[in-house]
């Protein structure tokens, strides 16, 4: 009788520790995004925290644990048309570049930059480095090709492979484009497979309206590569009607990419990763682009 009653005792513990035991909570991950937020006049928005944002995968919402500055150094590949169709344009596109490399390289963080042509093939004219001085002194090589097409889109998959390959962190595309023609042999999901992979985000600034060329495949490509790739990728496509407009716009993209916050959120674990990862502010008025940080 008394190893029963203590057989009986053992049950009735264990039962009441299970009953008390709180579930296990589901592990969760962390995931963040570098993210620009505009006004109105197209300026950085500061001194935001967690409550002004809104991330969501595929729909749903995710908890945002910390806001902060970004700490980690651009990566940048400033791509210039030096085609034929440039040439007008050489004057301004130099000075824009100039603006550029000032505002990227002027900040304390030693961000880097490489100044590469896409006119008769992608040409690497100063290769990635914090020099202020070399990348100024390289802005000389821009120049037009006479008879020659752009090459935008083999640049852009050249330098994401180039990204992945040196493990950058922070990888981004800036070009500057005109309405030239694209001789790339290249369509628009290899273009953002490519950026996908780097974890890269990709900007244009674009001399005149958005191509029209939809007749030819290089052109038709183009158009939705230039559409596409950016949004998917946190960046930003702006046309200026005159390339006069170059120097500031460049100007205003470098500003925005020295001042970006790190979002940082939960994640729960899951077999199969988010298809879509969107953030937005609250205040409706902001423009809000994110890139995701690529997981290592």
């Amino acid at each position: 009788m008394t190893g029963r009653r203590v057989l009986s005792a053992v049950v009735v513990l264990l039962t009441v520790v299970l009953l008390h035991t709180p579930a296990p909570r589901a592990q969760t991950l962390q995931r963040s995004i570098y993210v620009s937020v505009l006004n109105d006049a197209g300026a950085p928005v500061p001194d935001l925290g967690p409550s002004d944002f809104v991330v969501k995968e595929d729909n749903l919402t995710r908890e945002i644990l910390k806001v902060g500055p970004v700490e980690t150094p651009l990566n940048v590949a400033l791509m210039v048309d030096t085609s034929a169709a440039g040439r007008n344009n050489v004057r301004d596109i130099r000075e824009a570049a100039i603006e550029f490399i000032k505002g990227v390289t002027g900040t304390e963080i030693k961000h880097q930059v490489a100044l590469i042509g896409v006119g008769e093939r992608p040409t690497v004219l100063v290769d990635y480095t914090s020099d202020q001085a070399k990348l100024l002194k390289g802005i000389g090589q821009i120049y037009s090709h006479d008879q020659s097409g752009a090459y935008l889109l083999d640049g852009v998959i050249e330098a994401s492979k180039g990204f992945k390959k040196r493990e950058a962190q922070r990888p981004v595309i800036v070009s500057i484009a005109t309405r030239g023609p694209e001789f790339s042999n290249r369509y628009h999901d290899q273009v953002e497979t490519a950026l996908k992979d780097a974890g890269a985000s990709f900007h244009i600034v674009m001399i005149g309206p958005p191509p029209t060329d939809v007749t030819s495949n290089e052109g038709r490509e183009r158009a939705i590569t230039f559409d596409t790739a950016t949004a998917d990728t946190g960046g930003r496509y702006d046309n200026v009607l005159a390339a006069s407009a170059l120097p500031d716009r460049l100007k205003q993209v470098a500003n925005e990419l020295t001042h970006q916050y790190l979002v940082t959120y939960a994640r729960p674990q899951m077999l199969i990763p988010p298809e879509k990862i969107t953030i937005t502010a609250k205040r409706a008025e902001l423009v809000v682009r994110g890139t995701p940080v690529k997981s290592k």
